[in-house]
């Protein structure tokens, strides 16, 4: 499945720096400005190319320390931490799993049933008190913030327009779009997603000269024409998601890494201070550039599997992690930001292999932190598939 991968170069250089001497569970976020000269273009499109041709050595040593390289906001743990304490383990053998994690250069994999810990394997240096980038993954968690905006009475309703919270985009292909039809991504608007192509919007989103004062992300939608009927079409586009993001801060008034420390990270317990890479504008990216520990990631999915309780709306999850549109593929879609599997299983993906999967049935979830070879490949992906099957299957004994 896709993700977004302009991370580097024009997506961080032009943003913020954190401060991280603020106290973990502080939300207090400060930041100094990092010179740029904006008219080198040239320069920034290669660096936000880069991280999809940096070599092996590179993704193995970069993906666990992103934070040392880009700059971004930092989600602020609290002092309670939820515990994931030691279930049965899985009668899944050693040399499996090894395979497995050397076949797809996976860092971290993590099961979890029950809330119980099952299956907790690292490697290549990785370890629990690391974060590892999420790419697509944080899609979902952007999702769950459109959530608690609603029971917060930010947001009203998933049936609003887009343009009662982003009026620039009135008169652009989102006249008449709903905020659903951005979770599902069918807003009918023109998009191409293509990592290869420099002409893709993909690319280009990061890269356009934007006037001061405008949000980068809007000034460059709002420029896109209509392709479908809204509601009528899927299109995988992460400059919707990034849309979704600048809606919950409008709708809220907080960055997005302070609304998910006070909304999921402090009050649900997670282990580690998450980091949040930031746009040109020095907001967060919300399609994606999320870092998170490997624990922290099975503790969103069971977040996810266990409804949100006095976060988001008491049906949030059930709707969001139902198939809303058709992706063309028998037995998979997509809800609010959210893949829908076969067997009632949902999850998150991004490139690269990173992976939240979720099976309610068995109430297992599966995290798995990676650096596959490629940002995406067919072939990878159904044999990620087959071997997280087997470890649903094996937990269900």
């Amino acid at each position: 499945m896709r993700a977004a991968w302009l991370l580097a170069g024009a997506l961080a250089l032009a943003g913020c720096v954190q401060d991280r001497a603020a106290p973990g569970g502080s939300a207090a976020i400060r930041s100094t400005l990092v010179p740029i000269d904006p008219s080198d273009t040239a320069g920034l499109r290669k660096v936000g190319a880069e991280i999809l041709f940096w070599s092996q050595a590179q993704r193995d040593a970069n993906f666990p320390h992103m934070e040392r390289i880009f700059p971004g906001n930092i989600v602020r743990r609290g002092a309670r931490v939820r515990p994931l304490p030691a279930g049965v383990p899985l009668p899944v053998a050693d040399g499996d799993i090894d395979a497995f994690m050397a076949q797809q250069n996976v860092a971290g994999l993590i099961v979890l049933q029950d809330g119980k810990v099952r299956l907790e394997r690292y490697a290549r240096g990785y370890g629990r008190e690391g974060r590892y980038t999420s790419f697509s993954v944080a899609k979902s968690f952007t999702s769950a913030l459109v959530g608690a905006a609603i029971r917060d009475g930010h947001i009203r309703s998933v049936t609003e327009p887009v343009t009662k919270y982003i009026p620039e985009l009135a008169g652009s292909g989102y006249d008449g779009v709903t905020i659903a039809q951005l979770l599902t991504m069918t807003s009918g608007v023109r998009w191409n997603e293509d990592y290869t192509d420099p002409k893709s919007d993909v690319a280009r989103m990061f890269l356009e000269p934007v006037p001061a004062g405008e949000d980068p992300t809007v000034y460059y939608m709002k420029t896109l024409p209509r392709e479908f009927e809204p509601g009528s079409k899927w299109v995988y586009k992460t400059g919707e998601t990034n849309l979704i993001g600048v809606l919950v801060m409008r709708a809220t008034g907080k960055p997005l890494a302070t609304y998910l420390s006070e909304k999921v990270w402090r009050p649900y317990g997670m282990e580690q201070d998450a980091f949040w890479m930031v746009d040109p504008s020095g907001r967060e990216v919300s399609g994606c550039c999320l870092s998170v520990s490997l624990r922290d990631y099975a503790r969103m999915g069971q977040f996810a599997m266990d409804g949100g309780k006095g976060v988001v709306p008491a049906d949030w999850f059930a709707d969001s992690t139902r198939a809303h549109a058709s992706i063309g593929v028998p037995g998979y879609g997509y809800g609010y930001q959210w893949w829908t599997y076969p067997q009632g299983r949902f999850g998150a993906q991004g490139i690269f292999g990173q992976t939240i999967r979720v099976d309610p049935k068995s109430r297992v979830v599966i995290a798995v932190s990676a650096a596959a070879p490629k940002a995406s490949d067919p072939g990878y992906g159904r044999a990620r598939t087959a071997f997280l099957d087997r470890l649903f299957e094996a937990a269900a004994r």
